[in-house]
């Protein structure tokens, strides 16, 4: 990703989140039963967005994994018992965070 592409999401990032806390940053007063509302939304969002990103940086990670490791093997098919184990554990651990994310958002789910 060239550097005009990253400082172009990031700025788009950082607009986006000030464009969606504003609202909730300038209110003068709130009921309660709306500022209920506001904190079960933002649980929502936030569980949401927290399943989303370690889905797609499970997928990513387990991609690059395995495409390592049939490169390797590629290269040396002597080696693919040496590479097997290694790989499933680190395809494993990779989709342990993704299933600790998971168990964190029904946990976020569960407090609406």
């Amino acid at each position: 990703m060239s550097l005009v592409k990253k400082i172009s999401a990031l700025v788009g990032t950082m607009i986006g989140s000030f464009l969606l806390f504003m609202p909730s940053a300038f209110a003068q007063t709130v009921a309660a039963a709306d500022t209920d509302f506001t904190v079960k939304k933002y649980i929502a969002l936030a569980a949401g967005f927290g399943i989303a990103i370690a889905a797609v940086g499970g997928a990513m990670a387990q991609g690059k994994a395995v495409a390592t490791t049939m490169e390797g093997i590629a290269r040396n098919p002597g080696a693919s018992g040496k590479m097997f184990v290694p790989m499933i554990l680190g395809l494993a651990l990779i989709e342990s965070l993704v299933i600790y994310s998971l168990v964190i958002s029904f946990t976020l789910v569960g407090k609406l």
